[in-house]
């Protein structure tokens, strides 16, 4: 999940005359204060950048010259309700960064990096507001706080402490400079990526090399071929287009070209970022060598639930331990099903999908052209919310008054009774400016200001989904209802948000924590209950057959040793690119193929790596956090066990989780509001169970 940090209300900020007025600096006059995207044009954002950063530094003033002695309230609170404008406006153009994005935007980003780095950098090192900072944190044992007033104090300073405010001034000069060059090669990375996303398409011309495609796919490649001005079929390295053709088509040589291409995207050529990785490793040794860490997981792990780099290591190790024997049985039988039917090969990176799915199909009988037709998407969003409805009893009303970015995009209201919880925009299909993949984010947190007024929260589903075509409707696969899902659950997080102070609201919690809520919906996919309430057959209206779902249920752990190893494969190569303690002499891909040895259960394919589009450790804040994903994975298994122990629409247990997970965000000890909602601690034996590695 990419998710920018942004502050609360939008509201004037400064009076701007004229008709070529900005309109990110003037009331927005748009339902609810949503951002008024049918107003703003790139040439708006870098004057309100500028505009927000003047304002945000005049209120930092004010609180460092405030001559009275330093308090909770004008000082620590004061710090917390900055910046409003500024936030407001990159939480708006950032997430179009991810969403909607030109060449002007990837120049106006590289343009205001900078800016942004160094004004963080001029508060987080900023002498007189630290020793303020300092002097409520010193008393903190004779101030009446509340536990979340508290928590802000703490977290507060820490904050400052671990962004170089204790440094000497020349170690902070060397702080600007580390950061200010991560904040640019980031972009740098995403900017490669997405061009190497583009770069390649396959265009096919002859229908014969379409063999073994099904309907949906042939007909999602011509629709992208006419939307590029060609004849015949386009297939490109977005999901959608991607993961049909290597799962269905019977051209082994072409499955081998696009596979290569999207698994070679922007190492070496054009777009490389293997340089950009190394630097950006090397900076962050740097960084935690100047705060004084080991490595710059250690700096990481320090604030996440985690804590430290043994628990990660003893985390991944045993699960890859318990998934490495199921996962080379895995391998072994699709490569024996494939020997039965003549392969006389062994089978590579491109022919695993193919051969997964033909065995899936005869040992489960089922496939996603069995499913999709049950899963169209009107009807899968309908679904989702009325589980929202279930067990929140959330409502959702579509506004088409909110101005949108594009046009695919929709905006609903979301309701708890009569009050409103806050706004959802969904945008699921695929599209050049778009980054792959599906996150959820927010153009608005929830908050209170001084005068206790609430400003409800702006949640965004940014998705890349089979698009629909001129013969039939968007139709998910099973794998897009769980994405779907997932993404939902951390909607629902923000949405649900309680809380006076952003910072600790809704979603920002660490990324040992925010998967839960989002990986504990994926759960609902497999229960009946739940999908009766919205598969049907888009064409008859027939309810999915209960033998269907007994199929996706019987089919559930299929090749789960190997999902397993590969997910675990990513969090070791994270780790092992941040505990890092020397510069790396070897290549970017000698360099990942080693780390990750032992889960290889395929052949290694020279001059191929995951590392130059691992977006999530080198743009997306997962940097030593991906172990995150599996972490969370024990957390939600455990946790929806209570679930199915109670039943899965139980109101008490869905009260419970609202209340102890989804509304408090990180306004207490993460663990104490798990065991207040789960009774107990979480173990692993709840997630092996589920996934079928040992015996329930």
């Amino acid at each position: 999940m990419k998710k920018l940090i942004v502050m609360a209300a939008l509201i004037s900020m400064c009076s701007c005359g004229g008709s070529d007025q900005n309109p990110l600096l003037t009331e927005y006059g748009t339902p609810y204060g949503a951002p008024p995207f049918d107003k703003i044009k790139n040439e708006h954002y870098k004057p309100a950048f500028e505009e927000g950063i003047r304002q945000a530094r005049a209120e930092v003033d004010a609180i460092v010259n405030n001559a009275e002695e330093p308090t909770f309230a004008n000082t620590i609170e004061a710090l917390e309700r900055s910046g409003k404008l500024l936030n407001n406006v990159a939480g708006i153009f950032f997430n179009l960064t991810y969403a909607e994005v030109d060449d002007e935007m990837q120049q106006i980003s590289m343009d205001v990096s900078p800016m942004l780095t160094e004004w963080s950098n001029d508060v987080s090192l900023n002498q007189k507001l630290f020793d303020r900072v300092k002097t409520v944190y010193d008393n903190r044992a004779n101030l009446t706080l509340s536990t979340e007033q508290m928590r802000l104090l703490e977290k507060t300073y820490k904050g400052f402490a671990r962004s170089g405010a204790a440094l000497s001034e020349e170690d902070k000069v060397k702080y600007r400079a580390i950061t200010k060059e991560l904040s640019e090669l980031s972009l740098k990375f995403d900017k490669n990526m997405l061009a190497a996303t583009n770069a390649f398409t396959l265009h096919i011309t002859d229908s014969a090399q379409l063999e073994g495609l099904p309907e949906f796919a042939i007909s999602g490649a011509a629709v992208e071929a006419k939307e590029r001005g060609l004849e015949g079929w386009v297939i490109t390295l977005q999901y959608p287009s991607l993961s049909p053709f290597l799962t269905y088509s019977t051209n082994r040589e072409l499955k081998e070209k696009i596979w290569r291409a999207s698994s070679s995207k922007a190492l070496g050529g054009e777009f490389d970022n293997t340089e950009i990785i190394k630097r950006i490793v090397e900076l962050r040794y740097q960084l935690a060598q100047l705060l004084g860490y080991e490595t710059y997981a250690d700096y990481v792990l320090e604030e996440r639930m985690a804590k430290n780099r043994n628990n990660v290591t003893e985390l991944l190790t045993d699960l890859l331990e318990k998934s490495l024997p199921a996962a080379r049985r895995d391998v072994e039988e699709i490569q024996e099903y494939a020997k039965s039917k003549g392969v006389d090969y062994e089978l590579m990176p491109w022919d695993f999908s193919y051969w997964s799915e033909k065995y899936k199909t005869e040992r489960y009988s089922i496939d996603d052209q069995m499913t999709k037709p049950y899963f169209k998407l009107e009807n899968v969003e309908k679904g989702v919310f009325m589980l929202a409805t279930k067990l929140y009893g959330l409502r959702f009303v579509e506004n088409k008054e909110v101005p949108v970015y594009h046009k695919d995009v929709r905006v609903m209201e979301v309701y708890d009774g009569e009050r409103l919880m806050g706004l959802l925009y969904v945008d699921y299909f695929p599209r050049a400016g778009k980054k792959s993949g599906a996150w959820m984010t927010l153009f608005r947190e929830n908050s209170i200001d001084a005068q206790g007024n609430e400003t409800r929260p702006l949640v965004s589903l940014v998705l890349n989904f089979t698009k629909p075509t001129e013969n039939e409707p968007a139709l998910l696969t099973f794998y897009e209802v769980t994405t779907l899902l997932h993404e939902f659950g951390h909607a629902l997080h923000g949405l649900l948000a309680e809380g006076t102070y952003q910072s600790q609201v809704g979603t920002n919690v660490p990324r040992d924590f925010v998967e839960l809520p989002s990986q504990l919906m994926e759960n609902f996919a497999y229960e009946k209950e739940f999908l009766d309430m919205f598969a049907e057959h888009y064409q008859t209206g027939e309810k999915i057959p209960a033998e269907l779902v007994t199929k996706i249920v019987a089919a559930k752990n299929f090749m789960s040793g190997y999902g397993s190893v590969r997910q675990i494969s990513f969090g070791l190569a994270d780790m092992a690119w941040h505990t890092r303690t020397s510069p790396i002499e070897v290549s970017v891909e000698e360099f990942e193929k080693t780390t990750t040895k032992d889960c290889q259960l395929l052949p290694s394919i020279k001059g191929t790596a995951m590392a130059p589009t691992f977006s999530h450790i080198f743009s997306g804040g997962y940097a030593a956090g991906y172990y995150g994903y599996k972490w969370s994975e024990v957390l939600d298994a455990d946790a929806f066990t209570r679930f199915k122990e109670e039943g899965i629409f139980n109101q008490e247990v869905a009260k419970s989780f609202r209340e102890n997970i989804l509304s408090m965000g990180n306004r207490d000890d993460l663990m104490t509001l798990y065991v207040k909602f789960r009774g107990q601690e979480p173990s692993t034996e709840a997630l092996l169970k589920r996934s079928g590695l040992v015996e329930k």
